[in-house]
């Protein structure tokens, strides 16, 4: 984080009463057994395995997929003097041998998910790495905890609702592979000052002087801090039903451009900073939605939260067309890939972007198939390789041969 964001009042920006903790009571249940974290080192990740640390859990299993977030998690946990231990495990959700090997070993009984690719213009760029990681890291680890009596708490985001970014997509799909296996899912909005925010690129904006590029003047959010994320997914972990999909309750958005004035005159008031509006990325949206309009909300149990009632694909209808996006993904072709995320969020509105390189790479032939052993010289035009039937097959852009 950026030192200058301590110094931020987040309750005078957000004017609301601060969500509340889960009670005492029911954090007691979070004891018993080991506990694992995926994305453990990222800011929600962290923050939360220190608060585990803080109530005596009996172990944690921190997995996280980036060297550097690890190492720098292993440092602040020595620093805060965590009283519980903790296992550091290197590597990536999507990987089974690793999870089971894990889960063998420690036999958590609470998995808190949130490793995620989750920038939305990158994903835009990179939906085959987005749907490998959000939609098969999450199967591959939900299957490995069910197989071992974990319980899955998913931390997803409201831009899983009505999509219009590949990111946003992969996470309703996610949603619902967790729901279907007897999981908890939790969508937030955009939690405030953690790594890579829009209040981290503000801030370093600001420090340089301006100007502060926002989106759109339109453009609205949902906004937590940091802690107020920690304790929503402590209390979903505690809540009484599984099989749940959980929002926060947050009575309204704010403005992205009001959080950059803010921010510029808390931490600059002595200077004039300039605002620039530099229009809405591809897979953005001017607001978010925790729920879509239509769907029903009754109380969850803990407060702060609802349950949210929504449309789900059936067991069957889920696993055929996942089976259809693991294809589409084993052969690296985005064309087929957004047909089949398509089939499992319909309500998904590609971008431009999106549409753009499925119809780029949907313009590919296959001009040579050759033994298994060829090798083809260099071409300009060459796309790329695929292994199919004990042949290799050589693919070119249409019209460039």
């Amino acid at each position: 984080m950026i030192p200058s964001l301590k110094s931020l009042d987040w309750r005078s920006f957000l004017a609301r009463p601060t969500l509340p903790p889960p009670p005492p009571h029911r954090l007691n249940a979070l004891k018993q057994k080991p506990i694992l974290i995926t994305g453990a080192g990222g800011s929600i990740g962290s923050a939360l395995a220190l608060r585990l640390a803080a109530l005596g859990v009996a172990r944690l299993v921190l997995l996280e997929a980036s060297e550097s977030n690890l190492y720098a998690l292993e440092r602040d946990w020595a620093e805060a003097g965590a009283a519980s231990p903790m296992t550091p495990v290197l590597g990536s959700v999507a990987d089974r041998a690793l999870l089971e090997e894990t889960f063998s070993a420690h036999e958590p009984g609470i998995v808190f998910h949130a490793a995620a690719f989750k920038h939305v213009p990158l994903m835009e760029e990179q939906p085959l790495a987005a749907i490998a990681n959000n939609i098969f890291g999450t199967e591959t680890l939900t299957r490995v905890a069910q197989a071992h009596g974990a319980r899955v708490v998913l931390l997803s985001t409201d831009k899983a609702v009505e999509p219009a970014s590949v990111m946003g997509a992969t996470k309703r799909v996610a949603e619902q592979i967790v729901l279907a296996a007897g999981g908890t899912v939790l969508r937030l909005g955009n939690v405030l000052a953690s790594r890579d925010s829009v209040a981290e690129v503000f801030a370093a904006q600001i420090e340089r002087g301006g100007p502060v590029t926002v989106t759109d003047p339109a453009a609205r959010r949902y906004f937590l801090t940091l802690d107020e994320a920690v304790n929503l997914l402590l209390g979903a972990a505690t809540a009484p039903e599984t099989g749940t999909l959980l929002a926060p309750v947050l009575a309204a958005t704010h403005s992205i451009a009001e959080m950059a004035r803010f921010m510029a005159r808390t931490l600059k008031p002595e200077r004039a900073v300039a605002i620039e509006f530099t229009g809405l990325r591809q897979g953005d949206k001017e607001s978010e939605l925790l729920w879509k309009t239509g769907d029903a909300t009754r109380p969850a149990g803990q407060d702060g939260m609802v349950q949210v009632e929504t449309d789900l694909l059936t067991r069957k209808q889920l696993e055929s067309r996942l089976a259809s996006l693991r294809t589409a993904l084993e052969d690296r072709d985005p064309a087929e890939a957004l047909d089949a995320l398509r089939a499992l969020v319909p309500d998904y509105t590609p971008s431009h972007a999106v549409l753009k390189l499925a119809h780029e790479c949907g313009q590919r032939v296959c001009l040579l198939i050759r033994p298994l052993n060829t090798v083809m010289p260099s071409h300009p035009f060459r796309d790329e390789t695929c292994e199919m039937d004990g042949a290799r097959c050589f693919y070119f852009k249409a019209g460039s041969i």
